[in-house]
């Protein structure tokens, strides 16, 4: 059966795996730890999807390159290291995946997340074989700008038209937009679906699991 993509590339954080709880829990703890007025939590989630640069350049619009770099070390250091949050893949991730994979789709990841973290985080949750590429903040200009999604169409050969981003932030469906490329939104991530909705995705769906279903039925 002819399919309608031909690369489908995923979002990490809100899409897979359910680590709203962590990250902004760190991102609490590496302000408290600078003594830095504390955002609400809700800011904090709205940032997610976005390189950790451009998250705490939002979070603090005066802050200067050296206390970027501070805020990001002990972000690091509590993701890493302290907190134990648990970040769980969503129910069905695994199945999908590996379902797509077995019908011939490339699958890759675009991410916020720098390097250490998406490193570890595929390699905790056993993902890190299924997927024939990854960008992250650390590989390319962060979202929304197009450069992961256009780095990735290069290494893999994927013409814009044959690719599809998966994703939970309007940062994802922006992306997407200006690389050129379709995108398809899911309801269950950090943004509310009337912003997702700002941008046009061919859909919005409610679980992972229907991703293939809803693949099986584009023409």
């Amino acid at each position: 059966m002819q399919k309608a993509y031909e690369l489908l590339v995923f979002d990490w954080d809100g899409t897979l795996m359910d680590s709203e709880s962590r990250i902004v829990s760190c991102m609490r703890a590496a302000i408290i730890d600078l003594g830095l007025e504390l955002p609400e939590d809700s800011r904090i989630s709205h940032i997610i999807g976005l390189g950790l640069k451009e998250a705490i350049s939002v979070l603090f619009p005066s802050a200067d390159e050296a206390l970027i770099k501070e805020v990001t070390g002990r972000y690091r250091h509590h993701f890493l290291y302290e907190n134990s949050t648990p970040t769980p893949l969503f129910r069905g991730v695994k199945e999908v995946l590996h379902r797509l994979r077995s019908e011939g789709y490339l699958l890759a990841v675009a991410t916020g997340k720098g390097r250490p973290g998406l490193d570890r985080v595929l390699n905790h949750s056993g993902l890190d074989q299924v997927f024939h590429a990854t960008r992250c903040a650390d590989d390319a200009f962060s979202k929304p700008h197009p450069d992961m999604l256009l780095q990735l169409l290069d290494e893999l050969g994927v013409q814009a038209a044959d690719a599809l981003m998966i994703g939970d932030t309007a940062y994802d469906m922006q992306m997407a937009n200006s690389a050129g490329t379709a995108a398809l939104a899911v309801s269950y991530g950090v943004h509310s679906i009337e912003r997702l909705l700002q941008y046009e995705p061919l859909g919005c769906l409610d679980a992972i699991s229907e991703i293939p279903g809803w693949l099986s039925s584009r023409p």
